[in-house]
């Protein structure tokens, strides 16, 4: 029996684990919407993708900019939202501007866009919202207070809008990946081992973003972690 071609939103589509959802789903012959800061880095037309430009960190504008979204694309029937970024440090580095705008982007903005499409999706036959979390959601480590606030946040989120749309046509899973070699890092002061048994590849995110929008209605997959066989992290000089 051949899969169901879906309609995916993927928030930050440009860059990382939503780029490679992106190319997974398209050679799957399915529909994507993706969002992007900058959609400059889309650099390859495609007959079945549609680039959106969204600001998910400035929330002034967002529920405006969602409403306009759903109806410029009404056939969308899952969201995979993995927009976000990573900013460590003791909580005594952070301001208060930098707390504020970590928490915006990888929790509130991801809230803001579930609420939005959640009546539309639940008229849908089928509906799925994937949230990639993060390691960091599953334990709170040294130098990861507001970093894994916003995973841990998260992850709740998820757990009880999985409770609130389970009378629905709606599944809710969150995907956990331990460190994935991806731009992420580019920022930061650390990243994985160079083994490939020391990281996870954006593309091992896909896959499993895939086996939960391929797996047939009456099956949620509430969560998934992912971790490479050996966790290694290196400094940057």
């Amino acid at each position: 029996m051949q899969p169901v071609k879906r309609t995916v939103l993927i928030s930050g589509a440009s860059s990382g684990i939503g780029r490679a959802c992106a190319v997974s789903l398209l050679q799957q012959g399915h529909t994507v919407i993706g969002l992007s800061r900058n959609c400059e880095k889309f650099t390859r037309n495609h007959p079945r993708f549609t680039a959106f430009e969204i600001d998910l960190s400035d929330l002034t504008h967002l529920a405006e900019q969602i409403k306009q979204l759903g109806k410029q694309f009404p056939t969308i029937d899952s969201i995979i939202f993995s927009a976000g970024r990573g900013q460590f440090g003791s909580l005594e580095e952070f301001s208060f501007t930098q707390i504020q705008a970590l928490m915006n982007l990888n929790f509130i903005s991801q809230s803001f866009l579930a609420k939005g499409f959640l009546p539309a999706l639940k008229r849908k036959p089928l509906a799925d919202l994937i949230f990639i979390g993060s390691e960091a959601a599953l334990n709170g480590t040294r130098k990861g207070s507001i970093y894994c606030a916003s995973k841990f946040a998260l992850r709740g989120f998820s757990q009880a809008l999985r409770d609130e749309c389970a009378k629905s046509s709606v599944r809710v899973s969150l995907i956990n990946p331990g460190m994935v070699k991806t731009e992420f890092f580019d920022t930061l002061n650390f990243m994985p081992g160079d083994d490939k048994s020391q990281h996870l590849y954006a593309s091992d995110v896909a896959d499993a973003v895939s086996y939960i929008l391929n797996t047939r209605a009456g099956i949620i997959i509430d969560e998934i972690n992912l971790n490479p066989a050996n966790k290694v992290v290196k400094f940057k000089k």
